[in-house]
């Protein structure tokens, strides 16, 4: 590893530094531990949350602020956030999603100490999504979102794909690209897994969990034939999870939902898995998937999971989202000879050490920093 962020106090805010941020939350938990390892000194300060202290834990040694919200949950206004942002005394400031009160604050922040301030919006202007709550974002737009990009002296996308959302919503061609970084690749399959489907991640219409409980309906005989599962993990609002359970009473029983997995029995659950499914109308960039590919487990996903290497490699298979779709998805894996399965598996454990490995995305946001601190003194000798 080149890169080298001693000295450095390297702010991340988010709006949740728990559970409940889903995938932002473990990849701001990735950027900490990546900081630290960089000998930089990573600063999270996010809103406080039901489950803030159960998950401290997950952010190690980094230094954590957890801000008292005030007035309605969905803007999340800290009255106390952007003093707490200036007392931090921080180099660098990352901004960790968007279209909440922490836009405004990290806004402040950056025109009040006139430091260097990157955004990643992780997914969040994808057109699903901005087609969602379009009133809410209008006056997100006009009120402070606009002024925060105009502040940012970079944003960054996880993909290509994100790189183009973002010039379409903010005008800007300048969008830094490092992907999500992966655990450690495990140790090559021998064997083909137990025909065993997962899902994996929050439990939100986005995800289109209702067309995959479809697709495995229509697969009743081959289910019955090979004694297949599909498992469905997660977490969400309690109406969204209220409606899944209310849709499973009517499924076949082949499928269990388990909730939410943590640890070891999440990196279990992928482990035994014949492929992770991942049916999304939109994603950022999965973590669930890296995390798939690092056991050696392959995906059926839609392009909407803007992990394009996976089909390239021959780790992932393309799915389009009915359930028509996702059955053949389903089936194909379900029936695939040995050798094919162990070609996949391999394939995606070569994607966890290569392109998507910790090492490697970790020397490029050293670079990456350090080019934010450099590129913002030269703004500021311009101006």
């Amino acid at each position: 590893m080149n890169g080298d962020l001693c000295g450095l106090r390297i702010g991340l805010l988010t709006a949740s530094a728990s559970r409940l941020g889903g995938g932002v939350f473990e990849a701001v938990a990735q950027q900490a531990a990546m900081i630290r390892h960089l000998r930089g000194e990573p600063v999270v300060l996010s809103l406080a949350d039901e489950h803030s202290a159960e998950d401290r834990a997950r952010f190690g040694a980094a230094q954590m602020h957890h801000i008292p919200v005030s007035g309605p949950g969905r803007f999340g206004y800290a009255p106390g956030l952007v003093e707490r942002l200036l007392a931090a005394d921080l180099d660098l400031l990352h901004l960790h999603g968007i279209w909440m009160y922490p836009s405004r604050a990290a806004a402040v922040w950056a025109r009040r100490t006139g430091r260097p301030y990157c955004i990643s919006p992780h997914g969040m202007l994808d057109r699903w999504i901005t087609a969602r709550g379009r009133a809410q974002k209008a006056i997100a737009r006009i009120g402070y979102e606009r002024s925060s990009w105009r502040a940012a002296t970079a944003l960054h996308a996880l993909t290509d794909c994100e790189a183009a959302d973002i010039a379409r919503e903010t005008g800007r061609t300048d969008t830094l690209v490092i992907p999500n970084p992966g655990p450690t690749a495990a140790p090559s399959r021998s064997r083909i897994a137990a025909p065993r489907v997962l899902y994996l991640g929050r439990i939100h219409p986005k995800k289109n969990i209702g067309s995959l409980i479809e697709a495995w309906a229509e697969l009743g005989n081959l289910v019955e034939a090979t004694g297949a599962r599909l498992c469905i993990a997660g977490w969400g609002e309690p109406a969204h999870v209220a409606q899944l359970k209310e849709r499973l009473a009517q499924a076949p029983g082949s499928i269990e939902f388990v909730g939410a997995v943590y640890g070891e029995d999440k990196s279990a659950l992928l482990r035994e898995a014949r492929m992770l499914v991942l049916p999304s109308f939109s994603e950022g960039q999965p973590i669930v998937v890296l995390e798939a590919w690092a056991e050696g487990t392959p995906t059926l996903m839609t392009e909407n999971s803007n992990l394009p290497e996976g089909f390239a490699a021959g780790a992932a298979i393309r799915s389009g989202h009915s359930p028509v779709a996702l059955a053949t998805g389903l089936r194909a894996f379900l029936t695939m000879p040995q050798p094919q399965w162990l070609a996949m598996s391999q394939a995606a454990s070569g994607l966890a050490a290569g392109p998507f490995s910790a090492d490697v995305v970790a020397d490029r946001w050293a670079a990456a920093y350090h080019d934010l601190r450099a590129r913002h003194s030269n703004r500021d000798d311009a101006a």
